[in-house]
C-alpha cells in the first residue's frame, strides 16, 4: 500500500478491532484525531508553554520564544510583557501537529471573537483597553477565592485607578517577588523595585500576573458600583474579604486578620 510514501504525521487514535489496511488508510489520509486544549489559571508563560509542548508537536522552548518575539507579538498588537492575555482560558480543539504560529493565530482569532463589540464598548466606559481590562482581572483572579466575590474587588480596584490611588494588589508583590510560597506579605517584599510591585508603582502593571479567566474579565467589565478602597482578608480564613471605605475601617479590619494570623504562627 506504499504507505511510506504518504505518511502523514499527527495525532491518530487506533481502536480495538482495526486491521493493518483500516490503520495504514487513516495514516495515508491524516485522519488525525484532535486534541482538547483545557487551560485556565497558568501563573507564568512558562507553565502555559509546558502544558503546550506536552499536548502538541511543538516544544515549550518554541512557544517561550514566540511567547517573547517582539516582531510577532506586534503584529498582533501585543508586547513581551503582556502577550499573555491574549490566550483566552477555554477548551480549544485542534491536531497535534499544528505548528506553534498556527497556534498563534487561532488563539488571536479566538481573542478577536471573544472582544465583541459589548466587550469592548464596556472596556471603553471604563476608559480601559481589553489589554488593561485583561491584567486587571489577572489581579482580581488572584485575589477573589470566590467568583461571587470578583465584581466587588473589581469595582475596589477601579475605584482606587479612577483616584490615583495605589493599587497596592498584595498578589502583584508576590508575582514581582516571584515566590508564590508566600502567605503572608511583609515590608521587606513591599520594598522590590519591580514595575509590577503596585506599592511602590501606580497604575497597572505593565502585564498580567497570572492567565486570567473569563470570569474575572467579565467582572471588571460588569464590576459592581460600591465606594470600597480598602480590602483584607477575612479574619476566619474563609477566603471572603472585609471591605471598607475609610482607612479606619480598613484598620480594623486589617488588625483582626493580623490577630489571626499571628495565632497560627505565620509571619511569612
Amino acid at each position: 500500500m506504499q504507505l511510506a510514501r504518504s505518511l502523514k504525521p499527527g495525532r491518530y487514535k487506533l481502536a480495538k478491532g482495526m486491521n493493518n489496511r483500516s490503520i495504514i488508510n487513516m495514516l495515508k489520509s491524516g485522519n488525525q484525531d484532535p486534541v482538547k486544549l483545557k487551560f485556565q489559571n497558568l501563573r507564568k508563560k512558562e507553565n502555559f508553554a509546558g502544558y503546550l509542548s506536552r499536548n502538541l508537536e511543538p516544544d515549550s522552548l518554541t512557544f517561550i520564544n514566540l511567547l517573547d518575539s517582539a516582531s510577532l507579538l506586534e503584529k498582533y498588537g501585543f508586547n513581551k510583557d503582556n502577550s499573555y492575555v491574549m490566550f483566552i482560558p477555554n477548551t480549544y480543539e485542534m491536531y497535534w501537529n499544528v505548528s506553534a504560529p498556527e497556534f498563534f493565530d487561532r488563539m488571536h482569532a479566538e481573542y478577536d471573537k471573544f472582544w465583541n463589540a459589548d466587550r469592548k464598548q464596556k472596556a471603553a466606559s471604563l476608559n480601559l483597553t481589553p489589554i488593561q481590562v485583561s491584567i486587571l482581572a489577572s489581579i482580581v483572579d488572584a485575589e477573589a477565592l470566590y467568583d461571587k466575590e470578583m465584581p466587588i474587588i473589581a469595582g475596589l480596584y477601579l475605584n482606587r485607578l479612577n483616584k490615583g490611588i495605589l493599587l497596592q494588589a498584595d498578589p502583584t508583590v508576590i508575582f514581582a517577588n516571584n515566590d508564590f510560597t508566600v502567605k503572608r506579605v511583609t515590608n521587606s517584599l513591599l520594598s522590590t523595585p519591580s514595575r509590577y510591585n503596585t506599592y511602590k508603582y501606580a497604575g497597572l502593571p505593565p502585564g498580567p500576573i497570572m492567565m486570567p479567566s473569563i470570569n474575572a474579565i467579565d467582572a471588571v467589565l460588569n464590576r459592581d458600583n460600591n465606594n470600597y478602597i480598602y480590602m483584607c482578608a477575612k479574619e476566619d480564613f474563609s477566603g471572603y474579604h472585609n471591605f471598607a471605605v475609610t482607612v479606619q475601617e480598613h484598620e480594623k479590619n486589617a488588625k483582626k486578620y493580623r490577630d489571626a494570623l499571628n495565632k497560627r504562627n505565620i509571619f511569612k
